[in-house]
């Protein structure tokens, strides 16, 4: 995993820090390789499995071990799944983002395409079909080893009776636009599905289960990751209606949408099962990669670097462009005061911010955190500063991120641009494209929240 363009990044700017602001996300990329993360979670001792060091599967007991899952990550997850159990697994079936199946190689796990963020009838097909294989298989002796990871909200779309394809875009269009958090949108998505917030895991009862899950979401909660379709649900109807409404969506979704919401508000339809089901008891949740262990690895190559770092959070959150001033605070006051950390260091963050969409232009949370990041240290010097998605894909653009220093605003002016008219439209995309200052990843192939890094000389 590694940056496309780094060349054409440290043609300008201060260079130096750059470098090192580039090669500590790239070590960040590398600790969330789903291949790598599974093999080394995942040990095959005889007949017996060892899932995150701590679970134990006696797979002498079980007839059938049959893989399911859905995500961003899940693909490389497969893979390197078949590649310990080889011919011990029975089938699979995995739903990958559209376009990287030939990424990989898998002969008994079933690959299939579908589309994110927004997801079309492709998406239910491939939901049927796991649905399909877990009710064939589903019983006592049968493994379910599931694979999950960011994207796979979307990528397992299967809508509760009575709701179209149709009402579920126009849901998710709105929910990604209405600056609403990812724990917020898929407790909406969770009640509005029949796979999601624990139903998977109650159309596998009894079998066992165990879920692998590479974390997108902010302190890793497994009810929210890919909205949870193997965890206990907390969540409520009641909490979906408020989300709704709390951010101004409530009258612009569909009739069936608020008519299917209401009703369980009301108990004519069932909630999500709940911590305490008995359909839990043979389910074990396993986060292999987050966002905190790619810091965790990106501060030890800032050792490595010759540099001084700090871990400043995996809860970065809030709107992105205000959220990007703060750690621009923060990297000024380290820089002429040196109170957290003394120069040369590397101030280190992730999560996932959000963008409250107002204009009709192109970026991401990234690009826009970057941007407010670049407003505040310009005229500094000796600090650069980069935000990525992990997934390399921030927005709905093809780059991962930007890269910005104390020359960017004082280099955009030069051009005549005015960085608050980009902000204004939700225009950062065309801003860094004409600075030459958009970071390109490609699809990773994983999905462990956004990593930022500054680097303070």
């Amino acid at each position: 995993m590694v940056i496309k363009n780094k060349k054409e990044l440290l043609n300008h700017g201060e260079v130096e820090a750059r470098k090192k602001v580039l090669e500590i996300l790239e070590e960040g990329l590398k600790a969330a390789d789903p291949k790598i993360a599974i093999k080394r979670n995942v040990i095959l001792r005889n007949s017996t499995a060892v899932f995150g060091g701590k679970v134990k599967v006696d797979l002498s007991r079980f007839e059938n071990i049959v893989v399911v899952g859905a995500g961003k990550a899940s693909g490389g997850m497969a893979q390197a799944i078949e590649e310990i159990f080889r011919d011990r697994l029975t089938c699979g079936v995995v739903i990958i983002p559209r376009g990287i199946a030939s990424n990989y190689v898998c002969k008994k796990i079933k690959l299939i395409e579908a589309d994110h963020p927004v997801p079309t009838e492709k998406n239910i097909m491939a939901a049927e079909e796991i649905v399909s294989i877990i009710e064939k298989y589903s019983g006592e002796n049968t493994l379910f080893i599931c694979l999950i990871s960011g994207g796979g909200s979307a990528l397992l779309t299967m809508p509760r009776r009575g709701l179209t394809i149709e009402d579920m875009q126009e849901l998710t269009r709105l929910l990604l636009k209405c600056g609403a958090d990812i724990t917020e949108i898929n407790t909406v998505r969770k009640h509005l599905s029949e796979v999601k917030g624990g139903l998977l895991a109650k159309k596998a009862y009894p079998s066992r289960v165990v879920s692998l899950i590479i974390s997108d979401v902010v302190g890793d909660p497994v009810e929210y990751i890919a909205s949870g379709p193997t965890a206990p649900d907390s969540s409520t109807f009641r909490d979906a209606v408020e989300i709704l409404r709390r951010y101004n969506v409530w009258d612009k979704v569909s009739d069936k949408v608020k008519s299917i919401l209401l009703k369980g508000c009301r108990g004519e339809i069932s909630e999500t099962p709940k911590p305490g089901d008995p359909i839990f008891a043979k389910i074990s949740n396993i986060i292999i990669a987050s966002n905190k262990l790619s810091l965790e690895a990106m501060k030890k190559k800032c050792l490595a670097l010759g540099l001084k770092p700090a871990i400043l959070t995996s809860f970065l959150e809030g709107e992105a462009r205000h959220v990007g001033r703060v750690l621009a605070s923060i990297a000024k006051e380290t820089a002429l005061h040196g109170s957290l950390v003394k120069p040369p260091c590397a101030l280190l963050a992730g999560g996932e911010t959000t963008v409250t969409v107002k204009g009709s232009g192109r970026g991401g949370r990234n690009q826009e955190l970057v941007l407010g990041f670049a407003l505040a240290v310009s005229g500094f010097r000796k600090i650069a500063f980069a935000s990525i998605g992990s997934d390399g894909i921030d927005g709905v653009t093809d780059a991962a991120g930007a890269i910005c220093d104390g020359y960017t605003i004082e280099r955009g002016e030069k051009l005549g641009l005015d960085p608050y008219i980009f902000l204004e439209d939700n225009n950062t995309y065309e801003y860094f494209k004409k600075l030459n200052d958009l970071i390109f990843t490609g699809p990773t192939g994983t999905n462990v929240n956004d990593l930022s890094v500054a680097v303070i000389l």
